[in-house]
Order: structure tokens, then sequence, then C-alpha cells
């Protein structure tokens, strides 16, 4: 089965945001406040249910969320992307898995057998549009999480990828695209990207966000029906082309937001 590409490959995904700066805080190098104003980033807000101990129904705000996982021993959070055929990160069981697959994303935590994923609302008209993310937490088996590579793996073959993804593109001739695909990555090169992951991350797995994100902007243009190839049988052979490259991305990504927890688990 085909890898099914990101909604928006120049957005790091909000499950992303959680690991990064939920990492942070549980380390000491942040306090709970910007660390919820991180996570919270250009959404309207964003509440947590489903906690051990919670009412049904009840809903908190993501500094006391934070805090109420510590006290539950959370020592740290660890970034799934998953997609159909590819359960990249999770540990099971299959109802939180499937939550996960339809979402694309979770977080599972480490030292207590939870994990969270979010429900995106979007609100109002196109230009004028705010955004709501409920995160709901369950139990996940304790388990090693699929298919997540070290760091070390990831770069490396990102590396290729990226060299395999150049030559493939090359191919489809997705560089003489015309306008459209020059706007995309002009809207790429256009964004800041100086706050991926968060304080205590080493230089490394920034780098490999940034590359990871980068291969995922180039694939996304050339799946989106750019280039030579537009038939339906060569689009088919095209996503069958790309489909190894978006797992490639995906895994580096998780491999970098988790080296706060993966690196203190080696030592």
């Amino acid at each position: 089965m085909l890898a099914t590409p990101p909604d928006n490959p120049y957005e790091e995904p909000r499950s992303g945001r959680l690991t990064a700066w939920g990492n942070a805080l549980l380390a000491g190098l942040v306090p709970p406040d910007d660390a919820a104003a991180a996570v919270l980033g250009a959404d309207e807000i964003h509440r947590v249910s489903g906690l051990p101990g919670d009412e049904p129904g009840e809903r908190h705000g993501l500094t006391w969320a934070l805090g109420r996982l510590r006290v539950l021993g959370v020592k740290g959070l660890r970034l799934a992307l998953p997609s159909a055929g590819h359960p990249l990160g999770l540990t099971g069981p299959r109802a939180f898995n499937e939550r996960a697959m339809s979402a694309g994303e979770a977080v599972l935590a480490v030292g207590a057998p939870l994990g969270l994923v979010p429900e995106v609302e979007v609100h109002g008209p196109a230009g004028d549009r705010s955004v709501t993310v409920l995160w709901r937490c369950s139990d996940v088996n304790d388990a090693p999480p699929a298919d997540v590579p070290s760091l070390h793996e990831a770069e490396r073959e990102l590396a290729d990828g990226l060299r395999e993804a150049t030559i493939m593109l090359t191919r489809l001739d997705v560089a003489g695209a015309g306008p459209e695909a020059l706007r995309a990555l002009d809207a790429y090169r256009r964004r800041g990207h100086g706050e991926l992951l968060a304080p205590g991350y080493p230089p490394r797995a920034v780098r490999v966000v940034e590359s990871a994100r980068q291969v995922s902007v180039l694939l996304s243009i050339a799946s989106g029906g750019h280039g030579a190839a537009v038939s339906a049988s060569e689009m088919v052979a095209r996503q069958t082309v790309l489909a190894p490259l978006w797992r490639t991305a995906r895994r580096a990504q998780v491999a970098a937001y988790n080296t706060l927890v993966d690196e203190r688990d080696d030592r």
C-alpha cells in the first residue's frame, strides 16, 4: 500500500511540537507556560481529555495536562507518524493505532503506558479560520515503538533518499513543472525554520528534521501532479516510486523528535 503524503509538508506536525516541547519541559529546560505556548502555536486552543483519573468529558489546558503527566510518572515523549500499512512509532493496541493512523500522528509517553492523538477542528471561512485541538489520551501497550531508527541510521537513510529523490524528480521533469511548482518551492523557502524542535535538542537532530522537511516538500510537489508525467498510469507509477522516500522522510522526523528520550536511554 502506498504511503499517504502529509496534508501540509511545510508545517511542523502538532504531535511533533508536543513531543519536542514536552520533552524540554520534562527535562527542566523550559517553564510550563512557555512549553504550552509553543505547542499551541497559531491554534486558538488545545485541550486534553482522557487522562487517568479524569471524569467523563473532563478537559484540561496544556499546562495542567503536562504537569499531570509528570505526576503520573511520564519521563519523556515520543512521536509517531503512522500511515496506512506503516505503524511508524506505534505500540498498540489496535484501537489506539487506528485512531493514530486516521490522524496521521500521535504522541506516546515514556514512563507510563499512555498515548495521545490530536483531533483537529477548523472553524470559520477561508481567510478567517481558527483551529482547536483536542488531545485524547488513552492506554497503550508497553512495547518498543514500531520501525523507529536511531538518529544516525535516519541521517544516513535520509542522505541516500535525498540523492535518490533528486535523480527521480529530474526524471519526472519536476524541475520544469512551471509556475505552480515554483510557487510551492518559494513558499517553503520563505518560511522560517528557526523554531524547529525545542531547547535541549542537539544540532544534528535539528539538521535531520530540516532535511526531512525538505525531502517531504519536494515529494509533495512531485506527488501533486507536477512535471511531465500526467497520465493516470504515469501518476500511479510515480507514486509507487515516491512511496519509499515518503517513508524515509517520516522515519527521519520520528528519530529526530525522539532524540532526547532515546539518547538518554542509551546512556
